[in-house]
Formats: structure tokens, sequence, C-alpha cells
């Protein structure tokens, strides 16, 4: 007999107590074992995981060819009381349709790098997208009801990722670009991701792009543009994350009112802009995080500049039912002093959208 099968199950899976599951990305913390980060998660307040699909989060062929994967995954989730509704994968989203050189060796699993040739890269990168899909199928179908439940009401299984983009590097061109090369870019980026798409449709899956610049779509404009490029394809969404707005100058409650049938996925992230010009502008000019001479920087969740009251209020209104998920990044903080003043203040925020009028009592 298998020896996890002996272990107490005494630890449920949570009743969130806001309107919306509170979750925390594992993305930054991939360092750790992801027994060690569910425990300190649950310690930290929250009520699920985002599984990223590096470290030993969520492994992708492993699910696939390990019959007992998914159950054990379950098995470690509920022995600590965690819930997950969302696999990622951005990592090699990325190598989807971006121009593939050196960098993305850092990022890329052995077996979709190998000798590092762009046109096999790319094909292994989109062959491991849909099998990410195929193993997010396998794991939530092996879930326990509370978490299926979930699923139901959010409306979807999703993958959230990265796409790359053939055309990021045209975002500020000079020589400057003709509209025939953007057109090109987008018609590319179909090619690369309508084979994942129809295969997420076949497996009842969906996929969230987080829109962010260095991807296909980064703004409103853009992502208008995607999603004309794809048909308006029904297996392909957003994964909104404020943060990759506000620093833009781009209207980000404007964003989900236009776009909130196709929020499948929401990050909570904070970003801090200055209101006065600073040694390295919006483009970063080359200076790292955490470098005083920043225009912007990521932040604690509520220790930056974005409205997360006027956030909350706008997911109520498009009636999204998915998980507030912190993905944490601020340079300057201990990541866990972090993520459990980001849970506090994430539980906090959240509320229900009235379904009454407040002044209802003197209606005849």
């Amino acid at each position: 007999m298998d020896p996890s099968a002996l272990r107490p199950r005494s630890i449920r899976y949570p009743i969130p107590t806001m309107p919306r599951p509170l979750c925390l990305f594992t993305g930054q913390w991939a360092d750790l074992p992801l027994e060690s980060l569910a425990k300190k998660a649950k310690s930290f307040g929250y009520d699920g995981l985002e599984l990223a699909c590096w470290g030993d989060h969520f492994e992708v062929q492993r699910a696939l060819k390990d019959k007992s994967y998914a159950k054990k995954h379950w098995d470690l989730l509920q022995d600590n009381g965690l819930i997950s509704l969302v696999v990622s994968n951005h990592l090699v989203g990325q190598a989807v349709s971006d121009p593939i050189d050196e960098r993305h060796k850092q990022i890329l699993p052995e077996h979709v790098w190998k000798d590092g040739d762009p046109k096999g890269v790319k094909k292994r990168a989109q062959q491991e997208m849909i099998d990410t899909g195929k193993a997010a199928r396998l794991f939530f179908d092996a879930a326990p009801k509370a978490v299926k439940e979930q699923l139901k009401r959010s409306g979807r299984t999703t993958v959230v990722g990265f796409t790359g983009s053939p055309i990021w590097h045209m975002a500020y061109a000079f020589p400057p670009h003709t509209p025939s090369a953007v057109e090109k870019g987008f018609a590319q980026f179909a090619a690369d991701w309508k084979p994942i798409l129809d295969a997420y449709e076949k497996l009842d899956v969906c996929f969230a792009l987080e829109v962010h610049p260095t991807e296909i779509a980064f703004d409103s404009h853009s992502t208008r543009m995607a999603l004309q490029a794809v048909g308006n394809h029904k297996r392909f969404g957003i994964n909104f994350d404020p943060s990759h707005f506000g620093y833009q100058g781009v209207d980000y409650l404007a964003f989900l009112r236009e776009f909130g049938a196709r929020v499948w996925n929401v990050h909570v992230k904070d970003v801090w802009w200055s209101e006065k010009p600073m040694g390295a502008g919006v483009f970063g000019g080359h200076a790292g995080f955490g470098n005083r001479e920043r225009f912007w920087d990521f932040r604690s969740p509520g220790r930056g500049r974005i409205d997360f009251e006027g956030i909350v209020r706008m997911l109520n209104q498009i009636d999204y039912q998915g998980p507030l998920t912190v993905e944490w990044e601020d340079s300057a903080m201990d990541r866990e002093h972090g993520a459990r003043e980001s849970a506090a203040f994430v539980r906090k925020l959240d509320f229900d959208r009235s379904a009454r009028a407040f002044d209802a009592a003197f209606a005849d």
C-alpha cells in the first residue's frame, strides 16, 4: 500500500471567507518544493495555489506519464487545506511565438530546448503547450468535488501563460515598420496558436494570455488585434494583471469593461510609477528592478498606485467568479512578509455585489 494513503485527511478544502478564492501564484516561489510552499501558503492565509509549470509545482510530462501524479498532487494540497483552480505555463508559452535566441535557454525545460534550433524549439514549445492542456485536464478531472464545483462557478478549466510575440521589437521601431509587417506578425501568432487552441477545444480547456509587455497583446488596442487574429477563438481569453497596464498609461478599468467576458483569471499585483520625470523612463533604461532611477517598479499589493477598489467593483459588474491570485513581486520587501500582508489585503478588499438597490426599502 502507498504510505500516503494512510495519512489522515483531517484537513479539508476550506470554504473561502471571501466571494472569490484567494490564491498565490507559485511562479516566484519555484525555488521551494511544493510541499514546503503549500505549508507556507496556508500559514500566510491563502485558500489555494495557482500552480506554475516549473520547479516541482506542476510537471507536465510527469502528469501525463504517471497515473498517480494527479492524485498525489491533490493529496498534498488537501493535507494543507488548499485548492488549485489554475495551471500556468508562462515560460514555455513565451517560446511559441517569440524569435528564439539564447535567452530562452534559461527558461525552457531541456526537452523543449534540446539543441536550441529555433524551428525545433518553437515546434516543441507548441507541443508542450498542448500537453499542458492535456495535463491540466487530467489534473482537474481528478479534483475533489468542492474544486469541481468552484470550477463550474468560474465557468471553465484554464491554463494561464504567455504567447511570445514575433513583433514586440516593433513596438517602438526605427527604421519605421510598415503596417503589413505588423499584420504579418499577428498572422504568424495566429498560425502558431490556433493548433493549440483547437486542441484545447477538444480537451474542454481554455487558455488565458497574461496581457503583458513582450507578448502579442500588451494593452487594449493590441488585445483587440490579437482576438481578431485568432478569429475570436472561444478558447482564447485573458489573464488580467493591472500592474502591466498602470505605468503604461492604459485604462485598466476600461479594459475590464471591454474584455470582461474574456477575463478568465485575475492576478493581484501592484505597481508604482513616479509623478515626476526620472533618470530611467517608462522603457526602464536597462536599469534593473529596484533601481532608484526607475520611473516604475512592481510593489506588494496596496503599496503601489493601482485602484484595487475600482477593480473589485468592475469584477463584480462583469460577474467574474474566478480566483483572485496574488502574484507577489516587490524587490524591496521580504517575500514572506509580502505574501502574508498581501493575503490580508486582498481578503479585506474583496466583497460581493449587492443583489438589491441600497434604497429598495423606499420602493412601493
